[in-house]
């Protein structure tokens, strides 16, 4: 890590966002890796399988865009750690008075959805801190806590089958509680953070074209990566008849190399521009999706080609938040809640459709052929804009577009 990076912001906000970010990824997308066990206990169709796991990625996407209001409002610290107690205490009631219905499956979704929107405050909180030639490198890093999931992945399996899945909701608040102590003692707002704004700056910045293609790139890259998160441990199961367990380490291994590429992407974005960087990155998410869409490959060459897709996918998530500083340098919070709504949006999108996909025609390539056509869109917008934002570049203070 470069020198120039260390000295530019604060080290101690961005490790605690990271710890932030990352534990609550790792329950935002809990219900995916306990999945299999939750829908044999339930006796749940395919349809409510996906709607299951694609209920907290929804209302995370919501609630990412209250958050934006609230950080705009109380400041983000103050957010962060009202938002991290609700989420404790929602595992916590879950645990001791138990789930016993979908529809308390449901709602316990939509409060693990409250775990997802930490992303609306942990990077603008990190961006307010550093200057735009480091944007790409600094979100990246605060970005890469979407590493969580892997977490979930790999231990959620293994603890449900030795302890029963509901005990894994209380286990899973006890880190929580560590991360919000660290979150309370070392986290800081920025003193350049903006002033504080209304909702009636939402309706400027939705009324502006930009926004719009920047919450359609992140709806596609991080729709992608946590819908395929979530859904993954299912489609592994279902499709290559694996163990609950293995299919969870499988789908380690591709959350893993996604998150891992995150902040690669954001600072592949400072060094050649983040549009470059998306064009590259939707061309290689279409050709995968439908290459797994086809369903020719073996088990180990659909893992090959997932993995690829996860990584691009990641790389673009960093990508995204290069440019949202760049072109809304003074509104990255409202931005960050709006992108990081259409995000979660992209992801409930993807889960539910394969879970209907898969009831209703026996088959999940429907719904991995319709979000590979959503990247070849995707990849057509960012080679549309790209000359105008380009040429806009200069205003933005050493940071390629």
């Amino acid at each position: 890590m470069k020198r120039s990076f260390l000295a530019a912001g604060h080290l101690p906000t961005l490790v605690a966002c990271f710890a932030y970010f990352d534990l609550s990824f790792a329950v935002w997308v809990l219900l995916g890796p306990l999945a299999v066990f939750i829908a044999q206990d339930l006796q749940l169709n395919p349809g409510q399988t996906g709607l299951m796991v694609a209920v907290p990625v929804l209302a995370g996407a919501v609630l990412r865009f209250v958050n934006g209001i609230l950080v705009g409002q109380w400041k983000a610290r103050r957010v962060g750690i009202v938002m991290q107690l609700v989420v404790i205490g929602a595992l916590a009631a879950a645990w001791i008075f138990g789930v016993h219905s979908y529809a308390q499956l449901l709602v316990l979704g939509c409060l693990l959805g409250v775990a997802g929107a930490s992303f609306a405050i942990a990077l603008p909180m990190v961006s307010y801190w550093y200057p735009p030639e480091h944007q790409g490198t600094a979100l990246g890093l605060a970005g890469a806590g979407n590493s969580g999931t892997v977490f979930a992945s790999l231990l959620a399996p293994s603890l449900a089958v030795a302890l029963g899945w509901q005990n894994v909701l209380g286990l899973a608040a006890i880190p929580l509680v560590a991360v919000f102590a660290l979150f309370f003692a070392v986290a800081k707002d920025s003193p350049n953070a903006p002033p504080r704004r209304s909702t009636a700056d939402y309706g400027r910045l939705l009324r502006t074209g930009d926004a719009w293609w920047l919450m359609f790139f992140y709806c596609v890259s991080f729709g992608g990566f946590v819908g395929l998160s979530s859904f993954l441990p299912i489609y592994f199961h279902n499709e290559f008849g694996l163990t609950p367990v293995t299919a969870g380490y499988l789908t380690a291994a591709c959350v893993f190399a996604g998150s891992f590429a995150r902040p690669f992407g954001g600072a592949l974005a400072d060094r050649v521009g983040g549009t470059r960087a998306l064009m590259v990155v939707y061309a290689i998410v279409a050709i995968a999706l439908t290459i797994v869409a086809k369903g020719a490959l073996p088990m180990n060459g659909t893992l090959g080609v997932l993995l690829v897709g996860m990584v691009a996918l990641g790389m673009g998530n960093g990508a995204v938040f290069q440019l949202v500083p760049q072109r809304f340098d003074q509104d990255v919070g409202l931005m960050t809640g709006l992108v990081g709504m259409t995000g979660g949006i992209g992801g409930f999108a993807l889960a539910a459709t394969l879970g209907y996909a898969k009831q209703f025609t026996g088959s999940y390539a429907l719904g991995l052929a319709l979000f590979a056509l959503l990247a070849l869109v995707a990849w057509g917008g960012i080679t549309a804009v790209r000359i105008r934002w380009r040429q806009d570049a200069d205003q933005f203070a050493g940071a390629r577009v």
